[in-house]
């Protein structure tokens, strides 16, 4: 089968992550805006390739005063860099429908390879005749490597933010035209 492009659907597509907090619970949000380019077989996804950005503004983890500290300088410093990239390099199968999709992260001013785990979830039509693609990832990131590296002190040991960022994605893409 020949590589088709695929445009992501947002409106059914989610980018979420979860972070220790206190070393005692997670802390979940997500990035609302976020598009991506995509040519693949999605038969095999191999050969795919896979280019996917991320508005950091857009983050909700449900408390505006920690959004704001999340975009500000300690952290994400959106006025001088607005982005998450990704760009692939490399994708192994695995199993079935599942691969490993590496690629260049670029956060903050830093490069680095990452791999995700990416799994075909299906392929189907919408009721208008639309032909739709699922796929599912889950990576972790160390967000130091990115220099994001502020952090607090606790009292009782520990510190307030985990270094270790859990990343699941739900994308629901369309066949573009």
């Amino acid at each position: 089968m020949t590589k088709t492009k695929w445009a992501i659907d947002t409106a059914h597509s989610s980018v979420d992550f979860s972070i220790r907090h206190m070393m005692i619970a997670n802390v979940k949000g997500s990035f609302h805006e976020f598009s991506s380019t995509v040519e693949a077989d999605v038969t095999d996804l191999t050969t795919a390739t896979i280019d996917f950005t991320v508005q950091l503004s857009s983050i909700d983890t449900r408390n505006k005063d920690r959004d704001g500290h999340l975009l500000s300088a300690d952290f994400f410093d959106v006025e001088k860099f607005p982005t998450l990239n990704f760009r692939s390099t490399e994708i192994t199968k695995v199993d079935e429908g599942e691969y490993n999709v590496t690629g260049e992260l670029s956060l903050h001013g830093f490069s680095k390879s990452e791999t995700f785990t990416v799994t075909f979830e299906g392929q189907g039509k919408d009721p208008w005749g639309n032909e739709k693609v699922g796929f599912s990832a889950q990576g972790t990131l160390n967000r130091a490597d990115y220099g994001l590296t502020w952090n607090s002190a606790l009292e009782t040991g520990g510190v307030l933010v985990g270094d270790k960022v859990k990343v699941n994605l739900q994308i629901e893409a369309s066949k573009a035209e």
